[in-house]
């Protein structure tokens, strides 16, 4: 033990020592890491390209120009050459990189740039990530996954990234220096699958005991996935110390000055230190001064002092001493470090945060030393009642997706014109920037297409261009019946119309009911459902001139699916009417087409890896290097889309998926279990126990958890040819449904 213990501190120090190099990002290029983008990006065609260093402007700026038969790109730093080399593959290549379905078809005679392209950004920042898509979307990511999404991030000209990967062992040497015992961290750190909230302060413990030998591997993937992001010029946000204490501080530090708090979502208390002990200041120190040793810093941290929790005073006194702590905390260890605080807390909690409440807190900070997230400024812009936060710098953000939920949906029009609107309001004052707070990603990939075109422009985007854009690089031309089905979806899924925050649920992944609506699942669309179908009409009549296209593919199973998911609304109607009217006939020859659909569903989406539940686990248990790992780490990848926490969790279904294998294996079963209990009411006459269903099919929902069987990782079948069986059985059905 002792050895060990010598090697992994002498390699540490190494580490820091890198680090130490890397830590102050210059405004020049790292010419070889610009190229070993360009050939991840592009392996075939990458000795065509150029990269040279752009003198530096007032803010990031690129060039293209054809020179001797090459593609020159200039940039000043690596963020703005891969975001040149994006310029010219969907400008002039008509390429697309995204998550669901990319089209790198170049020509094979390279286009020539006949004059110079020159961008400048009007945004310092260009923010990425939220807390919860470190869970949501990359708690099983691996180094691979992690290199190409920061090379997404560039090519879309994301310089500021969240980055909390591996903080957990920022703790575990913090704590473990003031002689804490393994044994006292047990229940402090949770499991993978929740660090987002743990990160927050709103849970301890749950999903773990965490085993060192993760801590140790992420340290290892965050120190990479730093080099990377610094070697592209981006600069990186860690994290600042709020108070959050394991629960066996007290018995280490009895006199010290504890809050229990309380996230109501289940789950037991947390203990926060208050800002006045002492301790605090000293730990917060401590914290930054070893997340430097391992990690290096841009001075940029992330501290969220009340995520989803209130404060125990309105008093503004109280709040801006608190704020001027907090910072205080991080300033002691580094005089240039800026807070990056979310703005969620002013959205979610505004009968608490009024005015003179987020004045307070803001205040009490230098404007120059902090930088506000209006985290959900395309649902509702928080700086337009905040005298943009009192004049402190702020990033404009699209959040859109919360929690991974599968649904077509977005604010089109409010993200084409929300950032260049507030971009040219003199209210604005000190807007920095703009980025993306989504929960989780790899869905709806023409939202982050459109908010990141706001990139390098400071006009409004004009929608019915850009939509004809984005097919032709999609699909690799112009469709008729292509426009015809965005038209309609724009139109529809994607004209974020309503009360509605965030896409509606198919009643489908909600726990069984005989309502339309459960606690998380909102079936409430911002659309009337049958406006939609032509958009899937469209898409059908599409397929013989666009198959060849995968990101066509993918839209046209998610058009397909959405039209399935909805239509699962009213065929619910009928068998809770025959239910109703005690009418046994029809309501199992409804239930029947209720839990066929979801069958037929899931065949559809097995013919598209992005749509699979096998990943989500294998990936899981790929991190667990011991039987004991692998398990406890699948239990948590199938809890969070699942119960969220326990069998009493009040977030069931929160993260709910609609993927091949989940639709089956574990909606369909419930909806199953459900069915036959209605049955066996309707045959005896009487009327079903709906409560104690509910108390007895999560206590199932617990055992599929932890369960273990495997699923496929690779597509089954044809998403042409399903589609198509899909289409042809239900089109005429749902047409007369609504």
């Amino acid at each position: 033990m002792k050895k060990n213990t010598h090697c992994l501190k002498f390699i540490t120090g190494v580490l820091f020592a890198i680090f130490a190099v890397n830590t102050n990002v210059s405004a020049q290029v790292n010419i070889p890491a610009s190229y070993a983008l360009i050939k991840r990006v592009l392996p075939q065609r990458s000795s065509a390209f150029v990269v040279e260093p752009l003198a530096p402007e007032a803010k990031d700026a690129f060039e293209i120009e054809s020179k001797n038969n090459k593609i020159i790109l200039r940039g000043s730093n690596g963020v703005s050459v891969a975001s040149a080399l994006y310029y010219y593959l969907t400008q002039y290549c008509h390429c697309q990189v995204t998550w669901n379905g990319t089209n790198l078809n170049l020509p094979k005679v390279l286009p020539v740039v006949a004059q110079k392209i020159h961008k400048a950004t009007p945004y310092n920042y260009r923010y990425y990530l939220n807390y919860c898509t470190f869970n949501y979307s990359m708690s099983w990511w691996g180094w691979d996954r992690w290199q190409k999404e920061i090379d997404w991030m560039a090519l879309h000209g994301v310089n500021m990234p969240l980055a909390l990967t591996g903080q957990e062992y920022t703790w575990y040497e913090v704590y473990k220096s003031m002689g804490f015992s393994d044994a006292d961290l047990k229940d402090f750190f949770c499991g993978p699958a929740y660090f987002s909230w743990f990160w927050m302060g709103n849970l301890d413990g749950w999903g773990g005991p965490l085993p060192i030998s993760w801590m140790q591997s992420h340290r290892d993937l965050q120190q990479k996935i730093l080099r990377s992001e610094r070697d592209l010029g981006m600069k990186p946000i860690l994290q600042s110390f709020t108070g959050h204490v394991p629960p066996s501080f007290q018995k280490h530090y009895p006199a010290s000055k504890l809050k229990k708090i309380n996230w109501n979502n289940g789950f037991a208390d947390t203990y926060i230190l208050d800002t006045e002990d002492p301790l605090f200041a000293e730990i917060g120190r401590k914290f930054i001064e070893t997340q430097t040793k391992l990690y290096g810093t841009d001075h940029l941290y992330s501290a969220d002092t009340f995520n989803e929790n209130e404060p125990p005073t309105n008093d503004t006194t109280y709040l801006s001493a608190l704020s001027a702590r907090v910072y205080q905390a991080m300033s002691n260890a580094d005089p240039k470090a800026t807070w990056v605080m979310q703005g969620w807390l002013f959205y979610n909690d505004r009968k608490f945060w009024k005015a003179p409440q987020i004045k307070a807190l803001l205040d009490a900070v230098p404007n120059e030393h902090m930088i506000i997230l209006d985290l959900a400024a395309e649902i509702e812009p928080v700086w337009k009642r905040t005298d943009a936060f009192y004049g402190k710098p702020w990033i404009w953000n699209m959040l859109h997706n919360f929690g991974g939920n599968i649904v077509l949906y977005g604010r089109m029009d409010a993200v084409a014109n929300g950032p260049a609107a507030a971009l040219k309001d003199p209210a604005s004052k000190q807007l920095e920037g703009i980025g993306l707070t989504m929960e989780a990603i790899e869905q709806n990939p023409v939202l982050y297409e459109l908010m990141t075109s706001n990139t390098w422009q400071s006009e409004p985007i004009n929608l019915d261009e850009w939509i004809k854009q984005y097919q032709l690089n999609r699909y690799g031309h112009i469709n008729k019946y292509t426009q015809q089905a965005w038209k309609v979806m724009r139109a529809t899924v994607y004209n974020g119309g309503g009360n509605i925050r965030d896409g509606s649920e198919s009643i489908i992944t909600g726990r069984p009911t005989l309502d339309s609506n459960t606690v998380w699942t909102h079936t409430t669309l911002n659309y009337k459902p049958k406006e939609f179908l032509p958009a899937w009409d469209a898409m059908m009549k599409a397929i013989p001139n666009c198959s060849n296209s995968d990101g066509f593919r993918y839209d046209l199973v998610d058009v397909s699916r959405q039209a399935l998911a909805n239509y699962a609304l009213p065929l619910q109607s009928k068998w809770v009417n025959a239910y109703r009217q005690k009418n046994i006939a029809d309501f199992r020859k409804y239930s029947r087409q209720y839990l066929q659909l979801i069958s037929d569903m899931d065949a559809l989406l097995a013919t598209r890896k992005d749509f699979l539940l096998g990943p989500w686990l294998a990936d899981a248990r790929k991190q667990g290097s011991t039987i004991a790992e692998k398990d406890l780490y699948e239990r948590n990848a199938r809890d969070l889309i699942t119960l969220w926490g326990d069998v009493n969790s009040p977030l069931h279904e929160y993260s709910c998926r609609q993927w091949s294998g989940l639709l089956n294996d574990f909606y369909k079963a419930r909806w199953e279990k459900f069915f036959a209990l209605l049955d066996n009411a309707l045959q005896q006459g009487k009327e079903a126990d709906i409560k104690g269903f509910g108390k007895s099919i999560s206590q199932w929902e617990w055992q599929w958890v932890n369960s273990h069987k495997s699923y496929p990782l690779q597509t089954t079948g044809s998403s042409i040819v399903q589609a198509n069986a899909i289409y042809n059985k239900y089109r005429k059905i749902i047409g007369v449904a609504y």
